[in-house]
């Protein structure tokens, strides 16, 4: 790539916070796509960086993916979740669990109700015993559904907001796999928003289990 040019990059909310202002003008080489942009934000602002992953990315005013073009003279957008929708923790961790995490991404006073779901490791399977479990995940394309999810509870419960955060690597039985919390100014929200979540979290969401047994072993879904 070459000849370079400027684009401006425009922060909005925690995103302006953290890079210290609304916007700045950055230098980049000509084919550059978002992902080079969001590398050189990163490199600039090294507060920001933990954010980016929760952010969306606005291309002269149209969402686009990390692979998208930005052309010299854009106006690039870095957008947290909007207020209404969901309070933006929707993780793919690689360390154990914590309940709280996901209750205080949630909770306010203006939340009347508050659901939790916790989702342990079990110690057997159809009678035979759980050795252990082996979690994989498509890790950018899980979070990106996970918010999917938290968009689809706050559009059918208005008022509903919704945390998740999903564990990857090898877990005991006992461990916490996932924990989720949904939150409404009402409980009937709060419950049905929980319960939605689990459903979909279900569906297609590019998470894989894998049990290990004192006999065997089975990626779940596939096996017998």
């Amino acid at each position: 790539m070459s000849g370079p040019g400027s684009i401006t990059v425009l922060y909005f909310a925690a995103a302006r916070e953290r890079a210290g202002g609304a916007r700045e003008v950055l230098e980049v080489p000509e084919g550059a796509r978002v992902r080079d942009v969001l590398r050189l934000v990163s490199e600039r602002h090294p507060a920001l960086a933990p954010l980016l992953p929760h952010l969306r990315v606005a291309v002269d005013q149209e969402f686009v993916g990390p692979e998208a073009p930005v052309r010299v003279g854009a106006e690039v957008a870095l957008i947290p979740p909007v207020a209404g929708g969901s309070p933006g923790l929707f993780s793919v961790v690689d360390r154990p669990l914590r309940l709280e995490e996901v209750v205080e991404a949630v909770g306010g006073e203006a939340y009347g109700g508050l659901v939790t779901f916790s989702g342990s490791v079990r110690n057997q399977t159809k009678g035979r015993r759980v050795m252990r479990l082996e979690y994989e995940a498509y890790a950018p394309m899980a979070e990106k559904k996970l918010a999917e999810i938290g968009a689809e509870v706050a559009a059918q419960w208005p008022g509903a907001r919704l945390a998740i955060v999903h564990r990857v690597g090898t877990l005991v039985p006992g461990e916490l796999a996932v924990v989720i919390a949904a939150a409404a100014p009402h409980r009937k929200e709060a419950f049905r928003g929980c319960e939605h979540a689990i459903e979909r979290l279900k569906q297609d969401v590019p998470i894989w289990k894998k049990e290990f047994f004192e006999d065997g072993e089975v990626w779940v879904g596939l096996g017998p």
